[in-house]
């Protein structure tokens, strides 16, 4: 097995709990499935957010998902002026048989206009 990093991101459409861990719930979910990973291959997880989200930790979405023995933190994002808002990024390191080239990036709805060069 080897230790890969596994991007992903998605915007909300609004600033509120319950849609918060929709979103990041269905993005981590993602980054799972499409990658052939469990919670097991996780190794710890990085959750950033654009300072316009506050209504709560995206790092919470992970812990309702079942991902309760790997380390989680949350940051925030630098205020750039004209980046995209209300976005939730995640980078997971994860042990995996994948090559980096077979890593599948996640980057969901608008937030595919990110990284389109990687976006999946």
């Amino acid at each position: 097995m080897t230790v890969r990093a596994v991007r992903g991101a998605v915007q909300l459409d609004r600033d509120e709990a319950g849609h918060m861990d929709e979103r990041v719930s269905r993005l981590l979910t993602a980054m799972l499935e499409r990658n052939a990973l469990t919670a097991d291959d996780l190794i710890s997880v990085w959750f950033t957010a654009t300072p316009d989200l506050r209504s709560d930790f995206p790092a919470a979405a992970a812990r309702k998902l079942g991902i309760v023995d790997v380390p989680l933190i949350c940051a925030q994002e630098l205020d750039v002026a004209g980046a995209m808002p209300r976005v939730v990024r995640i980078l997971a390191h994860v042990e995996t048989g994948l090559t980096r080239a077979e890593i599948s990036h996640v980057y969901l709805g608008a937030a595919a206009a990110l990284r389109k060069d990687i976006a999946q």
